[in-house]
């Protein structure tokens, strides 16, 4: 799933001249916490949240861009991204939303920890084995077999239990993507061993290659 797939199209957006007061009437009507900063090519120059408002009202500042995050220091993804990205950077960064750009620097969407809780709880029943057939299919030139061998090595350097990749496989085949997530301790750790076992099935290509 890519980023553009999981966004918010309805979103909020404000310019780095509007007023604080105008802002704030803005985010409440639409129940917003966050929202991002553009130009007038609707380009992210910045983002900006209920807790800069706050601030910058009691602080008598007047103008978005006396306040706001500028585009260097927040977080944001592009269309095209992975989805699992959005994940990872909320948990790591203890984000409530992360703006999402086109190829263009454009925003064209804002995924938000709602989002994202609600497309994982549509996948909690699903195999986790058809997480790894799209895994397969994304990562072109790697087998089956490999990423089950991959994914056996990971398990066993994770857990400490040796597995071989028949019994691996065999394990995913029975689990869904909700056990698996309670198995390993949690979904950030569910997906940082998704990409482990990613990065060692191409380092383990790349070296057969040589």
């Amino acid at each position: 799933m890519k980023a553009k797939e999981m966004m918010d199209k309805d979103f909020v957006y404000v310019s780095a001249d509007d007023t604080i007061e105008e802002v704030s009437i803005k985010m409440e009507a639409s129940r917003k916490f966050t929202t991002p900063v553009i130009d007038s090519d609707k380009k992210l120059i910045g983002w900006i949240t209920s807790f800069d408002i706050t601030k910058g009202l009691r602080e008598n500042k007047k103008f978005i861009h006396e306040v706001m995050s500028p585009k260097e220091d927040i977080k944001y993804m592009h269309e095209n991204d992975p989805s699992r990205l959005a994940v990872l950077e909320t948990s790591d960064s203890k984000l409530i939303s992360i703006p999402v750009l086109d190829d263009n620097e454009v925003v064209i969407g804002v995924i938000r920890s709602f989002d994202i809780v609600n497309t994982l709880s549509s996948l909690y029943e699903v195999k986790v084995s058809k997480l790894y057939e799209a895994m397969e299919k994304q990562l072109k030139g790697v087998s089956w077999d490999e990423l089950m061998e991959a994914s056996a090595i990971i398990s066993t350097r994770t857990t400490g239990q040796r597995i071989k990749p028949g019994e691996y496989e065999r394990r995913i085949k029975d689990s869904t993507f909700g056990e698996a997530i309670w198995a390993t301790g949690g979904l950030e750790r569910f997906f940082v061993g998704l990409i482990a076992v990613g990065e060692l099935v191409i380092a383990r290509k790349v070296g057969k290659a040589r």
